[in-house]
């Protein structure tokens, strides 16, 4: 069953490949890995002409939001599409989407056609916010993820991001070439979803290896390295994680 709406606190995490490593074999005990195994999730961030979405979200204000659209592997003609709006307020991510097939998600992207059947109160909730802003396909970005989720708690959740790459040209979901990588080489983003508070077990395994939680965002630093040098690489160090 495809969940359309999430309330939960996220915590992010960098990781370079030693801290990964020791991390996935702790979490063994308490935790499996999903279905879906190591898989490709590819996304295309939308924002006004100039912007303002990101630049807003930059400035840390309490409550910030954004628009995607996503793919979970293969964009296929069978491929479910997600768009969704995420949107952050005092530090809980609140998410509602609508799984559309690809045909008419992008007949709703590109032409403004209405799908035939989806969860109205929640399109009409996007279709509102595509609209208010006049949104337009901005930055292509893709990853490949690892979830796990607890044996005893399938509610918390815990996400490794690599090979985290962008483009701000040919933006579809379809093509995944022609990107630059986010992070150098053997770098991990782990990403934590709670609904209140770590598990001990969690705790001991982040102090252990000295991890600290980061503010990070994937789009947000594509956005902030365009703007400083128009080149899309990061390393470790210029990466924003304050």
């Amino acid at each position: 069953m495809i969940q359309n709406v999430f309330s939960r606190i996220e915590k992010k995490y960098l990781l370079n490949k030693s801290q990964f490593e020791h991390v996935i074999r702790a979490l063994e005990p308490y935790m499996e890995i999903d279905e879906y195994g190591l898989h490709t999730i590819r996304n295309i961030y939308y924002d006004t002409s100039n912007q303002e979405l990101i630049r807003t979200s930059l400035d840390k204000p309490c409550y910030k939001e954004k628009f995607r659209v996503r793919c979970y592997g293969e964009p296929t003609q069978d491929a479910k599409i997600f768009l969704e709006i995420k949107k952050k307020y005092q530090g809980v991510v609140n998410k509602r989407r609508i799984a559309l097939p690809y045909k008419e998600a992008m007949a709703y992207l590109n032409d403004g056609t209405k799908p035939q059947k989806t969860d109205w109160q929640i399109f009409r909730e996007i279709d509102y916010f595509f609209n208010y802003y006049d949104l337009r396909p901005e930055v292509y970005l893709a990853y490949d993820r690892i979830a796990l989720f607890g044996k005893e708690n399938p509610d918390f959740r815990v996400t490794f991001d690599q090979n985290i790459r962008s483009r701000n040209s040919k933006l579809l979901l379809e093509n995944d070439t022609d990107t630059t990588p986010l992070l150098e080489e053997g770098y991990r983003l782990m990403e934590v979803k709670i609904s209140d508070s770590l598990p001990l077990w969690f705790v001991d395994i982040l102090n252990r290896e000295q991890i600290r939680n980061i503010s990070f965002s994937k789009y947000g630093n594509v956005y902030r390295n365009n703007l400083i040098s128009g080149v899309y690489h990061y390393s470790v160090k210029e990466v924003e994680i304050c």
